[in-house]
């Protein structure tokens, strides 16, 4: 279990403390090619969305074939996306590397294969408290990461530090020997109880997923919006650009406490209760930093708080999906729900940048982050965590 567990948590570090800092590169970027903040931001949301849609998919692989060649695969996606990130010529290029290159590298090596190995590996008494872990590592990775990636821009410029990232995801192979599965071994796969199309219309018809599902929209939403244009947000009120990437380091490390104490708290509690209050109090501190006098430690103590509700949404939905469907499809079903997260993602970047464009605020986006913060609250209490009653199956 330990090795599952430190591999896999490694490998999540990796992926999303890189991915987390790339808010640091909007204004570099922008200013020295002379595009808008909305071309940045579409390429982002088209990041978020290519990694929700090719999840999916990642997720059936994994589940088919096991996640070693799933990770290694995704890790050349990914030092290749970044080189063309570093290189584009235009923003049409632009959008195909950092957005759809970079969005389908980080579908396989992110949560949604990570949970499915911790899924089948891990005892169920304990999943939720690992997946809390994988989660943990991620908010860690952030923590870690963004100010290697501000102090690689200073030190290097825009360009040479993300081809040094490139370098650097590549750790993600030996990595990924860790969770080579039994089952997977070789050209065979692990026996199927359930074909893909019966889990999928399985899950599909079952309300509780459709809440789960409409709820991580939301989570995906708020958390990139802010995790991109926050930076931009406090340098146009006149912060200093290191209070953008110390605030973004905080919600990372933060988000270790966070995600460790949800992963921990749904052995006993009810995950939707969980969900919902993660919800509810994160349109709660937008509200409160808004109303606040902006300062440097307004800034920290609001990235404090929503760093502790940060990712902590990941783990009480993962663990939630298993919990109902069990875990022989959980990194295709985890990939669904996710491409829901990603869809999100993609409205709150591109909304961000676009109506920044058209206002020059972000005000507008700010107030429906809060109102969907609400919504998902409310949309989260409904959802039943019991296993699915499947009496055909368990007759068979």
């Amino acid at each position: 279990m330990f090795q599952v567990l430190a591999c896999g948590a490694a490998i999540v570090t990796l992926s999303m403390g890189i991915r987390h800092g790339f808010g640091l590169w909007l204004q570099p970027i922008t200013q020295e090619m002379g595009w808008t903040r909305q071309s940045f931001a579409l390429a982002l949301a088209i990041q978020n969305l290519s990694w929700g849609v090719i999840g999916v998919f990642m997720g059936m692989a994994a589940d088919r074939f096991g996640a070693f060649k799933v990770l290694v695969g995704c890790s050349l996606l990914y030092a290749l996306g970044l080189a063309g990130m570093a290189w584009s010529p235009n923003t049409t290029m632009f959008a195909l590397t950092a957005g759809v290159l970079i969005g389908a590298a980080q579908a396989g090596t992110t949560y949604a294969v990570i949970y499915g190995v911790l899924g089948r590996q891990i005892a169920p008494d304990k999943r939720s408290w690992a997946m809390g872990v994988a989660a943990a590592a991620g908010s860690f990775g952030q923590f870690l990461m963004v100010p290697v990636e501000g102090f690689l821009i200073n030190a290097l410029g825009w360009q040479q530090s993300l081809l040094v990232l490139g370098v650097m995801v590549l750790f993600i192979m030996p990595l990924a020997l860790g969770l080579r599965e039994p089952g997977f071994q070789g050209s065979g796969a692990a026996q199927r109880g359930q074909s893909i199309a019966q889990a999928m219309g399985e899950a599909l018809r079952y309300p509780s997923f459709l809440l789960l599902t409409a709820s991580y929209f939301v989570c995906g939403f708020q958390v990139v919006f802010i995790g991109v244009h926050m930076p931009s947000y406090l340098r146009d009120h006149g912060l200093s650009p290191d209070v953008g990437s110390h605030a973004l380091a905080l919600i990372g490390l933060f988000n270790v406490v966070g995600t460790y104490l949800t992963g921990s708290l749904g052995q006993r509690v009810p995950k939707r209760y969980i969900l919902a209050t993660i919800y509810f109090t994160r349109s709660v501190a937008i509200v409160l930093f808004l109303w606040a006098p902006l300062s440097p430690w307004s800034v920290y103590l609001f990235s404090a708080v929503m760093g502790t509700l940060w990712l902590s949404t990941v783990p009480p939905t993962n663990a939630t999906v298993a919990q109902i469907f069990g875990v022989q499809h959980l990194s295709m079903l985890g990939g669904f729900v996710f491409f829901s997260h990603q869809v999100g993602s993609f409205m709150g970047v591109w909304l961000g940048g676009y109506l920044y464009d058209q206002t020059g605020s972000y005000n507008i986006v700010w107030g429906i982050s809060i109102v969907l913060g609400l919504l998902a609250a409310l949309v989260s209490l409904p959802i039943k965590e019991q296993a699915i009653d499947r009496p055909a199956m368990q007759g068979a």
